[in-house]
């Protein structure tokens, strides 16, 4: 498909207010409602907390404003995004590489999704009140279960793709702009019960409290790091594929990457607010792992007053949450391959969403595959993705260049040049210190030897792979011109 046919097709937000819920419904999901409060749980609290807010800052912020601005400046997705700035052919692979760590991620994203599915329509049965009623045989029954487990996630990419075959303004758009702002209120109003009980500021000192010494600990930074490019999306080509959908005229690069990041911790923080302090309340353990939000949680509802309506509004509210990330995330390839192939948008939605499927069926099913894959690509993967698409804009298109030409355009707030050498030093050296530092302290195991062979291996792969079909479309661009 030729650079013109693109420019003429592509489609564009249609408003403001769309994109901010487009970007924010993107990171605001799973991670934030499911994975910040068990991460939180399992790595004591308020140390964890502390560096998480420091990474936001040294990281996302700046991280995000480049991604968003690259993806207006490229206008294409990720691999056409990295064809505008990069010389050569096998660079070009570096959009791979996001696109191989987008879809792994999303195959076990989306057995996730079904679960928020599952317990969503079972709170709308009001299972989770119903007299002898088991948690843990609830949880443990479903996950034993292959035609749940599967049949949930064929679920959700069955919904993902009919959402992302309507498009993005009748699809992506009309979506978000209602789901987001839902889950929202259903947050503040659980956190609002949640404060009320007997013991809940038991869960707050637990949430807030700081043990200085875990800040010494290459594991509270390494997780923290997991967990921001988890929860905000940063490196995950999402940010980018979102901003490369914005008008020309637009301001809104920089509040695009604030709005997320403020946005993100705010719900995140929300979650814990719900979360911990009915934890605390009810003498559960906050270190229970994945299993707090399914199994700890539905032990509480039943001893509260209303606990059918603060079920719904829970469960509801998260897989609407977690619903709208998997949308996003998968946007990311099908706007990509789109782009790249001969297929129409509606043929690439039914491919990627029937890849994602068959690469998620074993995550689906068996929990070590599923801890194993989220393991190496949300604290490997991810920041490769990430120093991937922060290294193109740093180092070949130009901080400098990307601040005059898209993030200060037309803007009411500036960014100021102190920003160049933050992206183009300082957000790689931070995330690379901290991959290398507990892959040294964590050699030999068979997550750093996975870990490492996803940093090794993608980007080879994305290099050899364009090298050869960049070789092969500028043959037949030859061919066509004589």
């Amino acid at each position: 498909m030729s650079d013109s046919t693109v420019e003429l097709s592509r489609a564009q937000w249609g408003s403001r207010f769309g994109f901010l819920m487009a970007m924010l419904g993107a990171m605001v999901g799973a991670g934030n409602i499911w994975r910040f409060p068990y991460v939180t749980g399992e790595s004591g609290g308020g140390a964890f907390i502390l560096a998480y807010f420091v990474l936001l800052l040294i990281l996302a912020i700046p991280g995000l404003i480049a991604e968003v601005g690259f993806g207006r400046y490229a206008g294409r997705g990720v691999i056409g995004a990295f064809r505008k700035v990069v010389s050569s052919r096998g660079l070009v692979g570096l959009g791979v590489v996001v696109l191989v760590v987008n879809v792994a991620l999303m195959s076990y994203y989306s057995p996730v999704v079904g679960w928020t599915l599952y317990y969503a329509v079972h709170a709308l049965m009001g299972t989770f009140t119903a007299g002898g009623f088991e948690p843990a045989a609830f949880w443990d029954g479903f996950r034993a279960s292959a035609a749940l487990t599967i049949g949930t996630h064929t679920a959700t990419m069955a919904l993902v793709g009919a959402v992302l075959y309507l498009g993005i303004r009748r699809g992506v758009e009309r979506l978000v702009i209602y789901a987001v702002p839902g889950l929202v209120l259903a947050l503040v109003a659980i956190t609002g019960r949640a404060l009320t009980l007997e013991g809940a500021a038991d869960g707050l000192a637990f949430t807030f409290g700081v043990d200085w010494s875990k800040l010494a600990l290459g594991q509270t930074w390494i997780t923290a790091l997991g967990q921001v490019l988890f929860s905000t999306g940063l490196g995950w080509g999402i940010a980018l594929t979102v901003g490369s959908y914005l008008p020309d005229y637009d301001d809104i690069p920089i509040g695009g990457g604030v709005f997320t990041v403020i946005g993100n911790s705010s719900v995140g923080i929300l979650a814990a607010f719900a979360i911990f302090p009915i934890v605390f309340a009810f003498d559960l353990d906050p270190a229970s792992g994945a299993s707090l939000t399914f199994v700890s949680l539905p032990q509480v509802f039943p001893q509260m007053a209303g606990g059918v309506l603060w079920a719904i509004l829970f469960f509801v509210g998260f897989f609407f949450a977690a619903f709208t990330s998997a949308i996003l995330i998968t946007e990311v390839s099908v706007t990509t391959l789109s782009e790249e192939t001969a297929f129409s948008r509606e043929q690439t939605v039914v491919a990627v969403c029937g890849a994602i499927w068959l690469l998620g069926i074993p995550s689906a099913y068996w929990p070590s595959i599923f801890g194993f894959l989220d393991f190496v690509f949300g604290n490997f993967g991810l920041p490769l993705a990430t120093l991937a698409i922060i290294g193109a804009i740093g180092w070949a298109m130009g901080p400098e260049r990307l601040r005059v030409l898209e993030i200060n355009r037309n803007a009411g707030l500036y960014v100021p040049s102190a920003w160049n050498p933050v992206v183009r030093y300082v957000i790689p050296l931070v995330m690379l210190g901290i991959v290398a530092n507990y892959a040294w302290a964590n050699f030999g195991t068979p997550q750093m030897i996975g870990g490492v062979a996803v940093f090794v291996g993608v980007p080879a792969f994305g290099y050899a792979l364009m090298s050869s079909l960049e070789s092969r479309r500028d043959r037949l661009a030859e061919d066509e011109a004589r």
